[in-house]
Formats: structure tokens, C-alpha cells, sequence
């Protein structure tokens, strides 16, 4: 009999499952898709009031090179601040606090060698911080930088997700423990939850479940498949971005950190977007060039897609404008209204890079299928083989991945 990664598959039927999902990406660099405008002079936007602003051989602001968030803003107003903006004093005294603090606490390493110290290892590129920026939230509407509030209905989603985690949870020593990442659940014997597909398609906002059937079982990041659009991480770094333009498509590539990264190509067009069951898991980009800036309009998200609850009905749109020589600004707004009650909007400010000191490789080396998907599947069924053969626990009694990653106590500002 062949050995099955996948419970219930064959080693074939894995490759194939890979394969069809790596095809899942928008390939569109280099076509030229109908409706998209010539460089002409009738394209060409007006002249900038600000003369500092590069421009584009066509005329555009140019919004090329490498571009990173170099200040550390949370998505949301931390509570018991009500002001847009810190003071120089109040921005001095946050860096002293958190000058010691990291994301994986304080880069300790944990029992090296042991499945504990893993997180313990990312190195520092990965989970060093920024210094404190001046704005309190990335939320600029509402005026009080707090996501609008949840529908009912995505309340009852979020609540089934949940309790779907907290039995996956159960019988694992992080709820034995009672511990943080327990709250809300209780230790118990093992869930017959464990053979129920998840409520929702377990991607990178909705957080791990304890399972690892197959690959989707765990988090798109871990598959090393994507990461979500928007990207507005406030608190790692690993934010940057290159920008590649011209007078038909603006295409960016995201570095999402520890090599992982994903392209997205904005066709500048008066198409219109794509059929509505045709979807995408970065959506469907439309542009126009409104003066100075280029505003996009994003849909057709995937239902595997989630970005804060929100999947297929997901709707963005951005205004990318250049500010300056070395400065640019990108101002979203999400609306949804299956999960929240108004459309909000944030504010990124990203700086300028220099080519030479900075690389961001459009092939990043964390791909679908590599060898830690491969380990980690390895290891679940070798843990089900020794609970039949009586030499090993059950599997719902281990913790795998970061589910029992507790968090209380960390910086919220890091875990944005």
C-alpha cells in the first residue's frame, strides 16, 4: 500500500490537489487585455501642483521602486487614547516601553531542539519592530480609528468558527492548562468534531484549527501560498512592496517576510471587471487615473479569501498617490455589508527604498508544497500510526502548529 500524506488520498492524488491550487494565480504581467488604454496623450494626468513628484515618461506620477512602512501604526486605536496623533513625548516614552519587547518574546529560545523552540527561531528580520509612528490608528473613518461594528451575521459566523476551534482544542494540553488561547472552552476527551469539515475555509484571518488532514487544513501562510489582500500588517516588518508601472498595468510585488510574497497586476482600464463567478483570491483590480492618483477598484474575492471576517462579497477601493520624492500614499476603504455595519477606511504611508540596499525576489523561495508541508503532514500521520499501534497518544491530545500560541501579554501594537 502506498504511504498517503493526506488522510484518505494517495501520494498522486496530493500532487494534483497542489498543482490545481498553484494555478489558482492571476498571470496577466504580460497581456494585454481588452479595453486597456494606449499611452496616448489623451491618457496623460494633469500636471502635478506638487513639481517634486517624479514623473512617468508618459506623464503619470511615477509610483515605482521599492517602497516599505517604516513606522509602527496599529490598525486600530489602542483603548484609553483619543487623539489621531501622538505627541513627540508620547511617541518617545512607547519606543522605552517596548524598546525589550519582541513578538515571540524577546527572542528567547525556548528548549532548543524541541517543537516549543520553533517560533522561537524566526530571526530578527522577521519579527523586529519599527519605531512607534505618530498616528495612533491606521483607521482614519471612522474618526475614532475602530473597525466599525460586526453584522449579526458575521457575529454568528465568527461564534460557529469558534466553538468549531475550541473542540478541535479540547483534548490538548493548551485547555488542560486553561490557557489563553483555551478561552471560552474546556479540556475534554476528543471532539467527533475532529471528522467535520470547518464552518469557513480555514485561511490566514479566521486563525489555525488543530487538524492536519491535508494542506487545507492549515493556514495559507503556512501553505506558503499567499498572503491576503489588503496587505495592511501593522506590526511585522516584511511590509515592503515593489512597484513596477506602465501605461496599461501597475503591477506590485508584496514581500510578505520569510520569503513568502505574492504579484498583483492592476490593469489601468475602462474594462469591466469579471463575470461575477469568476473569482480570485487577491479579487479583480480595475484602475483609473483620477489627477493624481490612481484609484483601484477591487472584487470577485474568493470565499476562501477573508480579510477581518469579510470573504466573496469583500469590496476595496484604493487611491495610490505619490506625496513626494520619496513618499506614498495609500488610502483603502472596505465595505461589506454582510459583516460590517459602514464602510472604514486606513491609511498607509510608505518611504522610499534604495534599489541597492533592498531586494525583493518576484520568485520567493516559500512555495506551496515545499518541504515543511511535507514534514508537517508526515508527522500527523506518523502520530496516527503509533495511537493505533498503542505506542503514542491520541492526536487530538497534540497541539499542532500555533494553536496554543498565547498571546496575552504581547504587544498588541506587533500583532496587528
Amino acid at each position: 500500500m502506498g504511504y498517503s500524506l493526506v488522510r484518505g488520498l494517495s501520494i498522486g492524488s496530493v500532487v494534483a490537489l497542489g498543482l490545481g491550487a498553484m494555478v489558482n494565480v492571476d498571470g496577466r504581467a504580460e497581456t494585454r487585455v481588452a479595453g486597456l488604454r494606449p499611452a496616448t496623450a489623451q491618457n496623460v494626468a494633469p500636471a502635478s501642483s506638487t513639481a517634486s513628484v517624479p514623473r512617468t515618461p508618459w506623464g503619470e506620477p511615477d509610483l515605482q521602486g521599492i517602497w516599505s512602512v517604516e513606522l509602527l501604526v496599529p490598525l486600530e486605536r489602542p483603548a484609553g487614547v483619543t487623539t489621531e496623533f501622538y505627541t513627540d513625548e508620547q511617541v518617545a516614552e512607547l519606543d522605552t516601553a517596548r524598546a525589550d519587547k519582541s513578538v515571540f518574546g524577546n527572542h528567547v529560545r525556548a528548549a532548543p531542539g524541541t517543537e516549543a523552540d520553533v517560533t522561537g527561531a524566526y530571526n530578527a528580520v522577521y519579527t523586529s519592530q519599527r519605531p512607534t509612528g505618530k498616528r495612533t490608528a491606521m483607521i482614519i473613518d471612522p474618526p475614532d480609528g475602530k473597525m466599525p461594528s460586526y453584522t449579526p451575521e458575521a457575529l454568528e459566523r465568527q461564534a460557529a468558527y469558534r466553538q468549531y476551534q475550541l473542540a478541535l482544542l479540547q483534548n490538548t494540553q493548551v485547555c488542560r492548562d486553561n490557557e489563553f488561547a483555551c478561552q471560552g472552552g474546556q479540556y475534554g476527551p476528543p471532539s467527533p468534531r475532529l471528522l467535520e469539515d470547518p464552518p469557513e475555509y480555514p485561511s490566514a484571518g479566521v486563525g489555525p484549527i488543530n487538524r492536519a488532514d491535508g494542506p487545507e487544513d492549515r493556514g495559507l501562510s503556512e501553505r506558503c501560498m499567499t498572503g491576503n489582500l489588503p496587505s495592511i500588517r501593522g506590526g511585522f516588518v516584511g511590509v515592503y512592496r515593489r512597484i513596477v508601472q506602465s501605461p496599461s498595468v501597475v503591477t506590485v510585488y508584496y514581500d510578505a517576510a520569510q520569503g513568502q510574497g505574492f504579484s498583483r497586476n492592476i490593469p489601468v482600464t475602462t474594462a469591466p471587471h469579471l463575470p461575477s463567478n469568476l473569482r480570485q483570491w487577491w479579487g479583480d483590480s480595475r484602475s483609473q487615473w483620477e489627477g493624481e492618483t490612481l484609484v483601484v477598484n477591487v472584487t470577485n474575492f474568493t470565499p476562501k479569501t477573508d480579510f477581518q471576517g469579510s470573504r466573496e462579497n469583500l469590496h476595496i477601493v484604493e487611491r495610490w498617490t505619490r506625496t513626494g520624492p520619496d513618499t506614498l500614499e495609500v488610502v483603502s476603504t472596505f465595505e461589506d455589508p454582510t459583516v460590517w455595519t459602514r464602510p472604514w477606511t486606513v491609511i498607509q504611508e510608505f518611504k522610499l527604498q534604495s534599489n541597492e540596499a533592498n531586494r525583493i525576489y518576484t520568485e520567493p523561495r516559500c512555495h506551496e508544497g515545499n518541504f515543511g508541508m511535507v514534514g508537517a503532514l508526515a508527522g500527523a500521520r506518523a502520530v496516527e500510526q503509533a495511537y493505533e499501534q498503542g505506542s503514542g497518544r491520541h492526536p487530538a491530545s497534540l497541539c499542532i502548529g500555533t494553536c496554543g500560541l498565547n498571546t496575552e501579554g504581547l504587544d498588541p501594537l506587533a500583532l496587528r
